[in-house]
């Protein structure tokens, strides 16, 4: 198992949180870009659905990007917050530092309990 090699658990918790990271950022992206299409038939978040989603994200605000990692509603949530024009920089921290501890969390459970 790759993570019974001791230079291969950090390999592997960065491969993860990076990976994941970009793949936020690809949601974040189109949500930036995306939102041009809003009033377009095909386009797949209803204008009160949009708009109840933006307020969530307002009450919350970035901070709720440390959630990005989550199951289910983490991908909405970095899709919204390019809807909301986050900076990416900002953005990128958030996510990576959730993303992060989320897999760093598993691995040390891998290692300590399952193998």
């Amino acid at each position: 198992m790759l993570t019974r090699q001791p230079d291969a658990a950090l390999l592997l918790w960065t491969l993860a949180s990076v990976g994941n990271t970009l793949g936020s950022i690809v949601n974040w992206w189109l949500g930036k870009y995306l939102l041009h299409y809003r009033h377009k038939r095909w386009f797949p978040i209803k204008e009160k659905q949009l708009a109840r989603a933006q307020a969530g994200f307002q009450r919350f605000g970035v901070w709720s990007l440390l959630l990005a990692w989550a199951p289910v509603g983490g991908d909405a949530l970095t899709f919204i917050a390019g809807i909301m024009k986050v900076r990416l920089l900002p953005f990128t921290l958030l996510v990576f530092i959730g993303k992060a501890t989320r897999y760093g969390i598993v691995i040390y459970f891998a290692e300590r309990f399952l193998l």
